[in-house]
């Protein structure tokens, strides 16, 4: 079933980017993604953690509240950078992570750097922690409030 998934997801993703549809081209584009979702069996990338199929139906849930965080410190980080009055301290800051699983952590790690002002520096999954740099106190204190966090661990339990 993970092979199937993943040469269907390569094969709409080279259908994106290819934009030609003649009927030669749409057979090799779906013969590379089967031959290539074959090929990750062996490699390693078609396991749990490479693509883990379990995660879509969570991800839906995840993901808009990700872009209107993501939109909300863009603002933030702009407002910034046109009103420099505005207080700009920034920081490291050592965190504790709840998120377990590789991809429960990888999730968490890209959701702190995709958000504006904030950049993840180093993650320690078997030890649960996360440095993380903050352009603003107000992004350190989101993160320490742990919505993300929760949001993340929640995300990785529903797999």
């Amino acid at each position: 079933m993970r092979v199937a998934s993943l040469a269907f997801a390569l094969y709409v993703f080279w259908l994106l980017l290819s934009g030609h549809y003649s009927a030669f081209l749409l057979g090799a584009g779906a013969l590379a993604a089967i031959g290539i979702a074959f090929a990750g069996r062996g490699f390693g990338y078609a396991d749990r953690e490479g693509h883990p199929i379990e995660l879509i139906l969570a991800g839906v849930r995840y993901w808009p509240w990700l872009v209107v965080e993501i939109w909300k410190s863009a603002f933030q980080v702009a407002r910034i950078i046109l009103s420099p009055s505005l207080p700009i301290s920034p920081r490291l800051v050592k965190l504790r992570a709840g998120p377990e699983t590789a991809v429960g952590m990888a999730t968490y790690a890209n959701s702190i750097t995709l958000t504006p002002g904030t950049i993840t520096v180093d993650t320690d999954r078997h030890h649960h922690w996360i440095v993380v740099h903050a352009l603003t106190a107000d992004g350190v204190a989101g993160l320490k409030g742990g919505d993300m966090d929760r949001r993340v661990t929640a995300f990785e339990r529903r797999g």
